[in-house]
């Protein structure tokens, strides 16, 4: 008998920053590498981050990414020390650098990770280009979310 192998992708999603969709209204969305070091990727493979308390700067015509954690395994080396909420650069190419630049300077908008995820090997960030929400537009989603919640409850009965 052969044993059958599972043919289970993994899922190419490392993190999700949930709290942006709730906090921000996300007007246009830009994928970024990271420059990263090798016990970070690591890390990464093992599912150790935390993006929720990201943000993306842009200082000197660069982006870099701060406050994500990415905590170090035990197993790190010993000759390394690791950061955990080093700023990391992001990898744009300069007309996306030069937008983002643009609009969050004139604008008033800013830029927080949305996702972070695999591509091709690569670990890429998804930043989101977004407006705080205040409190009425909050509340305003809550009230959207529970009536359209309500009516699929009343086709259902009525169907």
């Amino acid at each position: 008998m052969s044993k059958r192998k599972s043919t289970k992708a993994p899922s190419a999603t490392i993190a999700v920053n949930r709290k942006a969709r709730h906090d921000y209204f996300i007007e246009d969305r830009f994928e970024a590498g990271l420059a990263l070091e090798g016990w970070e990727v690591k890390s990464l493979r093992a599912g150790r981050v935390n993006i929720q308390e990201g943000y993306v700067v842009i200082r000197n015509g660069e982006a870099w990414l701060v406050g994500a954690n990415i905590s170090p395994l035990p197993t790190a080396s010993t000759h390394v020390k690791p950061d955990p909420t080093r700023s990391r650069k992001l990898l744009l190419h300069r007309q996306e650098l030069n937008r983002l630049i643009g609009a969050t300077e004139r604008q008033g908008y800013t830029l927080i990770p949305l996702d972070l995820h695999w591509t091709r090997g690569r670990a890429k960030l998804e930043l989101g280009l977004a407006k705080g929400k205040k409190l009425y537009d909050k509340r305003a989603d809550k009230r959207e979310r529970d009536w359209a919640r309500d009516k699929e409850r009343l086709l259902e009965h009525q169907v």
